[in-house]
């Protein structure tokens, strides 16, 4: 069982981020962390990672290993996604997984640069790393970002699988957590964690805009360009403000629909 006790953190002379989080978690479920922008989600899951250190507080019970995917992966680099894969497996000392980009349907070329992968298949290398550590613990920064609508099932899928014998911990502003069975769920708000009820599937929308790079970059940077087209997610809350803003910036709407 991993516990986070009393946690804590300030940046320099700001105002507190956390401010005495207390959790225990453990494998059974997923966890899925919701909260507004900067509420402190990041933060929190940097420190039950072990990436982060808390001004106060401690976690105990964080296993050897663990898999952990930042909100923003590293892709920009020269190894190839095999490479890459094969290299973090000898460093865990563990057996590679390529089964996972498979499962994932990853797209992109395996033996070039990653540099040069869509942000999809940059986030399926991470999101493969990072489920295929043999970790005990699994962190996962916004997993669903990016990624296409099967990818996303499958996602969904896989996390299942690896909470059966991991603790696994994800935060989620797609919307496609909801769809995650039995899992638990957490919201961070004011530095503090408590127990929330599962939030509404997301809605899915199709825009078709005359700059629709420009558009994913302002509304919605985890959305997806195909076909001249950009696909995103919105909670149901905010999906007439995410149209009418789309609408003003000259896009017209194909689809609308649940995620």
């Amino acid at each position: 069982m991993l516990r986070v006790e009393g946690v804590h953190k300030r940046y320099r002379h700001g105002p507190p981020v956390l401010a005495g989080v207390d959790l225990a978690l453990g494998p059974g479920a997923p966890v899925v962390l919701a909260g507004g922008n900067g509420s402190g989600k990041s933060t929190l899951l940097r420190i039950v990672a072990g990436c982060a250190v808390p001004t106060a507080g401690r976690v105990t019970g964080r296993p050897a290993v663990v898999g952990y995917l930042p909100d923003r992966f590293p892709a920009q680099l020269r190894l190839p996604a095999d490479a890459y894969l094969r290299h973090l497996a000898r460093i865990r000392g563990v057996r590679p997984e390529p089964g996972l980009l498979d499962r994932l349907g990853f797209a992109g070329p395996r033996r070039e640069p990653m540099a040069r992968l869509s942000k999809g298949n940059a986030q399926k290398v991470g999101l493969a790393q990072a489920l295929g550590a043999g970790a005990g613990l699994i962190v996962l920064d916004e997993p669903w970002a990016g990624l296409d609508a099967a990818a996303a099932d499958t996602l969904a899928d896989l996390l299942a699988e690896a909470a059966a014998e991991a603790t696994v911990l994800v935060t989620d502003h797609t919307g496609r957590a909801a769809r995650l069975r039995g899992a638990r769920h957490l919201r961070l708000a004011g530095g503090r964690v408590g127990e929330a009820p599962p939030p509404p599937p997301a809605v899915a929308i199709v825009l078709r805009c005359p700059d629709a790079e420009q558009v994913r970059r302002r509304l919605a940077p985890a959305g997806r360009l195909e076909g001249g087209r950009l696909h995103l997610h919105a909670a149901p809350a905010e999906s007439d403000a995410v149209l009418f803003t789309a609408l003003q910036l000259g896009c017209s709407v194909e689809s609308v629909g649940p995620a």
